[in-house]
């Protein structure tokens, strides 16, 4: 479930989102270096590398940094310094996602002989069905600037948190409030992070457990399509 679906608004209005790239006035203003707001965070930008549902880096992911609205940037440092008070770092997977990853991804599910990554992020799933079932659609929250994925990392033992299953799953297990099969501890910590990100101002995803999105986003109706680079480029 790496994408939204365009949301409610959109559908009922039939309203076309724009993508645009990044203008050159007052850009560092609109989107910030996460680590230059929250210098403890852990970066591990999966589309940068290989290990990721499709199995290849993913277009328009030039460096291994992650990009976020300096407004969700803020509201994700409430959530850091609350999470740290209770023994816990941030993991960042993903944050700003340009229009031409989602491209990718959306040629990639049409692509039905490349199942490289199955047995890891969709072993239960058809990858026929993947856009119907809304794990791969044409727009993504992401690419609007205000959307992260993220986990939990505990500073005692040095290691992720159990969720309980990993970033990017297809399937139910990836629902935050899903409880089959999985143990308290588990549990615990998805409630754990849901908690610290709501508390903060993001809403979550009912069918990811890693995905939040700020609640008053400051360009709701906008998918950027600048490449994942810093200093940020015009293209």
């Amino acid at each position: 479930m790496p994408d939204d679906r365009i949301n409610k608004q959109e559908r009922k209005s039939g309203m076309t989102p724009r993508v645009q790239g990044m203008s050159k006035s007052n850009e560092t203003d609109v989107f910030v270096l996460l680590t230059d707001v929250i210098p403890s965070a852990i970066m591990e930008v999966r589309y940068y590398s290989a290990f990721n549902f499709v199995g290849s880096r993913i277009d328009g992911y030039e460096q291994p940094v992650i990009l976020v609205t300096r407004e969700a940037a803020e509201a994700l440092k409430t959530a850091a310094e609350t999470l740290e008070k209770q023994g816990y770092g941030i993991k960042v997977f993903d944050a700003y996602r340009p229009q031409r990853a989602v491209d990718h991804f959306m040629r990639w599910s049409l692509d039905e002989g490349d199942t490289r990554m199955k047995a890891f992020f969709y072993p239960d799933e058809d990858k026929r069905f993947l856009i119907p079932k809304g794990y791969i659609a044409p727009r993504s929250g992401h690419s609007r600037g205000s959307t992260v994925d993220l986990t939990l990392f505990d500073m005692k033992t040095g290691r992720d948190v159990d969720m309980g299953g990993c970033f990017d799953y297809f399937g139910v297990r990836s629902h935050p409030d899903h409880t089959e099969d999985l143990n308290e501890s588990q549990i615990a910590g998805r409630k754990l992070l849901r908690s610290a990100m709501l508390d903060a101002g993001f809403r979550p995803l009912e069918t990811e457990w890693w995905h939040f999105t700020l609640a008053n986003e400051p360009y709701p109706d906008t998918y950027f399509d600048f490449p994942v680079a810093w200093p940020l480029k015009h293209s």
